[in-house]
């Protein structure tokens, strides 16, 4: 099931963003499928805790793969395929690695591994893809705005899935223990 959810808010975020126009916050430009973005690194981290690190991968790469595909499918130009899937395989690696060296309790390596996938993939999507240096969707003065807008939905959304997190592992250990 974990890997359902991983694989199918990958699906969701890449047709909400082709659907739908992109949220303005004041300056912040945030695409919609940036709310599911965020809730694949929380997916991800499901998954390698259930699967470990090597089939982890696998997954990731059927998820490039899929994403692609769909996304492509969907009419995205070219440049926006390769900028989701350069910043994909970056976030989704570093999301593993640094879930799988922190020695910490699983909620906290959530909410951090999530918080610099969603920076790095923010970054790379917007620049790579969106900006002048890639299909030129925005201008160079709307490179930051755009960054930050989504890093700050990621993390929120990082946030939320923690804590949801967080309560789930507690009513598991409260059934568990009978307390």
């Amino acid at each position: 099931m974990r890997v359902l959810f991983y694989l199918l808010s990958i699906v969701i975020a890449n047709v909400v963003t082709a659907r739908f126009a992109p949220l303005e916050f004041g300056m912040f430009i945030v695409p919609m499928g940036t709310l599911f973005v965020g809730a694949t690194f929380i997916f991800r981290d499901l998954v390698q805790n259930k699967y470990g690190r090597a089939k982890t991968y696998i997954f990731i790469f059927l998820a490039l793969l899929l994403s692609g595909v769909v996304s492509f499918s969907l009419g995205d130009t070219l440049m926006i395929v390769a900028a989701s899937a350069i910043s994909f395989v970056i976030a989704e690696t570093a999301d593993t690695e640094i879930y799988t060296r922190l020695k910490l309790p699983m909620v906290w390596r959530v909410f951090y591994s999530g918080i610099v996938g969603g920076l790095l993939d923010s970054v790379i999507f917007v620049i790579v893809g969106l900006s002048p240096l890639g299909a030129g969707f925005i201008p160079w003065e709307a490179v930051p705005a755009a960054i930050v807008g989504q890093v700050v939905v990621k993390t929120v959304i990082q946030l939320l899935g923690a804590l949801i997190l967080k309560q789930g592992l507690a009513i598991k250990e409260k059934r568990l223990t009978g307390v």
